[in-house]
C-alpha cells in the first residue's frame, strides 16, 4: 500500500491538532468531557480528506449498483443492496475506526488526554460517538437518497414478486436503512477494538485487513464448514448465523425487510438470535476498546 497508511495517519494527526485546540478547556464533568471528545473526533473526520474520499466512493457504488440494474421498487432495492451493504459497511467502518485510538497513541496525544479528568469509558464512548456520527451519515445518506428516488425511477414490477404475495412498501426499505445503521455501529465498535489493540501503523493496517476478511468472509466460511461437517444442522443454522455480525444483519433483513418472501429450505433467520448477536458484538467491541486503550500501567 506504499505510503498510503502513513500519509493517512499523518493527515489525521495534523487534523487532530486543529480539532484539539481548546479541548482541554472543555473537560469539566463527565458529560462535558464525552461531548468534547466526540466533537474532537467528528471534527477530525470532517477535516481529513481521505474520509471524504471514502464516503464518495461508497456513495457512488451504493447508488450506482441498483441504478445500473434498474429500480423496480422498494423490495427489489432491498434485495439489490443487501449484499453490497453487508460487505461494504464493515470495510468502511474499519477505515473510519482503525485510526481512532491508534492515532492518539502513536502521536502521544493519548498520554496527554489521560492527564485530564476523564476516565477510559468517557474517552472510548466519546471517540465512538464522534466517529459514529460520520460513519452512519456516510452509510445512510446514499440509501435515503435511493429511497426518495424510487417513485421517480421505478420500473414495472416483475412477476416474481407478485408470485410471492409481497406488497412493495417503503416501510420495508425504511427497516433496511435502520438495520444498515445498526450494522455500521456494531462494526465500528469492532474497528475501535482493533485500533486499541494495535501498537503500530503496520500492525493496525494488518489487523484491520484481517478483521475485514474475518467479518466479511471468515465467519460465514466457518458456518459453511460446520454445515459440511454435519456440526451445524438445519435446526441450529439460524442460531449460528445470528452469532456473526454479517449473518445477524442478513437474518434481520430477511426476517423484517423482505415482505412475504420466504425460503423453501431450512430457516436462515432468527430475529432473537440476530439481535443478541449484534448486541453482543457491540458490547464486546467497546469493552475491548476500553481495556486496550486505557490500562492502569499505560498503553
Amino acid at each position: 500500500m506504499g505510503d498510503g497508511p502513513k500519509a493517512e495517519e499523518g493527515s489525521e494527526n495534523a487534523d487532530r491538532s486543529g480539532a484539539d485546540a481548546g479541548v482541554g478547556d472543555r473537560f469539566g464533568g463527565r458529560t462535558d468531557a464525552l461531548v468534547a471528545v466526540a466533537q474532537r473526533e467528528f471534527d477530525t473526520l470532517v477535516r481529513t480528506r481521505s474520509y471524504a474520499a471514502l464516503a464518495i466512493v461508497y456513495g457512488l457504488v451504493t447508488v450506482g449498483l441498483p441504478l445500473a440494474g434498474g429500480v423496480g421498487g422498494y423490495l427489489p432495492l432491498v434485495l439489490d443492496l443487501s449484499t453490497p451493504v453487508e460487505v461494504l459497511v464493515p470495510v468502511l467502518a474499519l477505515a473510519f475506526g482503525t485510526w481512532s485510538v491508534l492515532a492518539d497513541a502513536h502521536s502521544g496525544e493519548l498520554d496527554v488526554i489521560r492527564t485530564y479528568p476523564i476516565d477510559r469509558w468517557t474517552y472510548v464512548l466519546g471517540t465512538f460517538a464522534g466517529r459514529a456520527v460520520g460513519l452512519v451519515a456516510t452509510v445512510l445518506a446514499p440509501l435515503v437518497l435511493l429511497g426518495l428516488a424510487v417513485p421517480l425511477v421505478r420500473e414495472p414490477t416483475t412477476s416474481v414478486f407478485a408470485s410471492h404475495a409481497t406488497v412493495d412498501s417503503p416501510v420495508y426499505f425504511a427497516r433496511f436503512v435502520a438495520l444498515a445503521g445498526a450494522y455500521a455501529l456494531v462494526t465500528l465498535a469492532l474497528a475501535m477494538a482493533v485500533s486499541s489493540l494495535s501498537r503500530s501503523r503496520r500492525v493496525g493496517v494488518a489487523a484491520a485487513a484481517l478483521a475485514a476478511l474475518v467479518v466479511v468472509i471468515g465467519l460465514d466460511a466457518l458456518v459453511i464448514f460446520g454445515v459440511a461437517r454435519g456440526v451445524v444442522g438445519g435446526e441450529t443454522l439460524a442460531l449460528v448465523l445470528g452469532a456473526s455480525p454479517p449473518g445477524a444483519f442478513r437474518g434481520l433483513v430477511v426476517a423484517t425487510a423482505t415482505g412475504g418472501i420466504r425460503s423453501t429450505g431450512p430457516a436462515a433467520a432468527n430475529v432473537a438470535a440476530s439481535v443478541l448477536g449484534l448486541a453482543g458484538w457491540f458490547v464486546v467491541g467497546l469493552a475491548v476498546a476500553a481495556l486496550g486503550a486505557w490500562s492502569p500501567n499505560g498503553r
